[in-house]
């Protein structure tokens, strides 16, 4: 399907993502929004797509977050009679129920929105020109989108705190350090790295790897002995799969294992 204001392609397992406003830093404005959630509905309902790639096109951003221009024009609206989707902020902010993993690779700015995004995936890959932050009172608004509840969960609370009430940003190397980020690398290799990234996950069985995130993230809402004791439906899919007798063969014969996802 071709899109407007995002791009959709799959290699092989490898789903890419790219936000295409690069004219106004990758923000996204209703329309915008409404395409990505079609994707990362695409996404989530194919059963040979097992890991995801966001990013935006060019080098100037990742995403800007919200378009303050449209919205200030009365612009920032769906046509009459279109409906909108799930998932919040560009598609993924609000969307609870998917656990393939998700890898940003983050390209210059990631604000407000852009920032919400990244957060709500499950890796994130930096260039050394990123930045983050969540800067909405700034402008009189607040980080709707999941900010302002899962940047204080993914780095220490001040500095979170500091970020959040501020409205100021921080740089790849110092997001690093806070946890924020997995790897920085130079812009040119982005990509590359994130692709690193997304085949080391490849070498893992697909479902295991879905119950491993549901099963981090259900458990993360409960008391240690209750997630302990909790099933989670991608650990039972996998406990009855062929790859859960697939691994333990392909180990035994010194042989890498041709996972199936069944």
């Amino acid at each position: 399907m071709a899109y407007e204001f995002a791009m959709y392609e799959k290699k092989g397992h490898i789903a890419y993502v790219t936000i295409n406003r690069p004219e106004v830093m990758n923000s996204l404005h209703a329309p915008a929004n409404y395409e990505l959630s079609g994707i990362w509905d695409e996404f989530a309902a194919d059963d040979d797509a097992w890991v995801a790639i966001l990013t935006g096109a060019g080098a100037r951003a990742f995403s800007a977050g919200n378009d303050l221009k449209a919205t200030a024009a009365g612009t920032n609206r769906l046509a009459d009679g279109v409906l909108p989707r799930k998932g919040g902020f560009g598609g993924i902010t609000d969307r609870w129920d998917l656990f393939k993993p998700v890898i940003a690779a983050v390209n210059g700015w990631a604000m407000g929105g852009g920032c919400e995004m990244a957060l709500a995936c499950d890796i994130v890959i930096a260039s050394e020109n990123a930045r983050f932050g969540l800067p909405e009172p700034r402008v009189g608004l607040f980080a709707g989108a999941g900010g302002i509840h899962r940047l204080p969960r993914q780095i220490p609370l001040k500095i979170a705190m500091g970020m959040m009430l501020t409205g100021k940003d921080v740089d790849a190397r110092a997001a690093e350090r806070y946890g924020l980020v997995n790897e920085v690398v130079p812009q040119d290799q982005l990509m590359e790295t994130a692709e690193k990234w997304a085949a080391w996950i490849l070498e893992c069985a697909p479902l295991s790897v879905r119950g491993t995130k549901e099963g981090s993230m259900r458990g993360l809402e409960i008391p240690l002995e209750s997630a302990m004791s909790r099933s989670y439906y991608w650990l039972q899919r996998h406990n009855s799969s062929d790859d859960r007798v697939e691994g333990p063969r392909a180990f035994s014969e010194k042989r890498q294992p041709n996972w199936s996802g069944a």
